[in-house]
């Protein structure tokens, strides 16, 4: 119902405000700020490098010449809407679901989930299916949220984001994969780097929780809607797509006519069914649910989309290219480890010209590397970030390669491998 969860809503009548606001540092100190702390978390993650790139990385189709297909920046688009109609109609915080869902996938590496599949692959120590995870973008987005990404405070010296806690346990914690029928809450606010794998727990704000149910809403039709515009889904498809709305939503056989005549699968009357439901259903008590057939109409419709879209041949062609793209790039880069100890990481890229200027930024903004003609380069150019990787150590160097690859879109990642190939 309208307003049911006003009571939960993360505002300073909150139990949980204090903690929710929380931050670690002070990217800047204005006394006329007319903003609130959730806003101020938004243009910070709208103004980031991150969130500019996602217009060039992968939703599902790689690196689109098609203007009109999904990219990471318009899923990441929707998910905020989605999740802002739905915080406002049951009277929560619709600032801090807003903030949350704009910076969920500022960490997605480039190639869609393939991509994340091949870095991790990279990382991976061990080998079979109970080996956990150790990049998962969920978790990277928190990373770039907290020591990548910068922005220049008053004095012009490039800074950290420091967001409040709320919208940083939100975007590792928006995992949307997990199929559950009720979400709430957890009780205890914890150290966020202590997860160790995706879908562990449940958001500490309810709108966190709105946010991680959005997710899934947002991309299953607009995903059918993109499909449809590269002819991956065939008659047979349609008329399969159109029997589950059907017979998992109970239709009249009205109602079934006009599906099977084309006028009811679409990606906008999808989302407003499934937001209305949801709206409808949820409560304090038993929290964020759908009806049952609504749920199992989800449940339907995202095994359709893997039997029909993410799995279609064509992607993996694709995903060929994108693996030796990335690999391509991880050994180009591991090679000059010892040139970089050297400080002479310029010298051993160059003739990558593009790789090299980028590459090396890199470095001199997060790692202990020092060029040698500049060494001081870091001061001029008005870095105050961490050193979060040590080029001596391997495991951390490693680590600093597979963080700069997550960070390219797909476009400058096709670049840099075809500078690397071409002779």
């Amino acid at each position: 119902m309208k307003n049911s969860f006003k009571k939960e809503a993360c505002t300073l009548e909150n139990d949980r405000w204090s903690q929710c606001i929380r931050r670690e540092n002070s990217l800047y100190s204005r006394n006329n700020d007319i903003r609130s702390e959730f806003e101020r978390d938004y243009t910070r993650l709208l103004h980031c490098l991150a969130y500019r790139r996602l217009k060039h990385k992968t939703q599902v189709f790689f690196a689109p010449h098609n203007d009109h297909i999904c990219t990471r920046m318009e899923h990441v688009n929707h998910v905020e809407s989605v999740a802002t109609t739905i915080s406002k109609y049951l009277g929560l915080n619709a600032e801090l679901a807003s903030a949350i869902a704009i910076g969920h996938d500022i960490g997605h590496a480039p190639f869609g989930h393939h991509g994340e599949d091949c870095l991790n692959n990279l990382l991976q120590q061990k080998t079979g299916v109970h080996a956990p995870k150790k990049f998962w973008h969920e978790r990277n987005s928190l990373f770039f949220a907290d020591f990548i990404e910068t922005l220049q405070d008053p004095n012009g010296i490039e800074k950290t984001l420091d967001l409040t806690y709320a919208v940083r346990d939100g975007i590792i914690c928006h995992c949307g994969e997990i199929d559950q029928q009720s979400i709430k809450p957890r009780q205890e606010a914890i150290d966020l780097y202590s997860l160790k794998r995706p879908g562990l727990i449940q958001p500490y704000t309810w709108e966190g929780c709105v946010v991680k149910i959005a997710d899934k809403i947002a991309y299953l039709g607009r995903d059918i809607e993109d499909a449809r515009a590269y002819h991956i889904l065939d008659m047979g498809s349609y008329r399969q797509l159109r029997e589950i709305v059907g017979s998992t939503l109970g239709f009249t056989t009205q109602q079934n006519h006009a599906i099977r005549s084309g006028k009811a699968v679409n990606t906008t009357v999808l989302i407003n069914d499934l937001i209305v439901d949801l709206c409808k259903q949820s409560s304090p008590e038993n929290g964020l649910c759908f009806s049952l057939p609504y749920f199992k109409f989800l449940l339907e419709l995202k095994k359709f989309n893997f039997a029909n879209i993410y799995n279609h041949w064509r992607l993996m062609e694709f995903e060929h290219y994108a693996t030796n793209i990335i690999q391509t790039l991880y050994r180009t880069l591991s090679k000059i480890q010892v040139y970089a100890q050297n400080s002479r990481a310029a010298s051993a890229l160059r003739y990558f010209p593009t790789l090299c200027a980028s590459f090396e930024n890199w470095l001199i903004k997060y790692s202990n590397y020092r060029p040698e003609k500049q060494p001081e380069q870091k001061k001029i150019l008005h870095y105050d970030t961490k050193e979060v990787f040590d080029i001596f150590n391997n495991e951390s160097y490693q680590k600093c390669i597979i963080e700069y690859i997550s960070g390219m879109t797909d476009q400058f990642a096709i670049s840099v491998y075809e500078e690397i190939i071409s002779f």
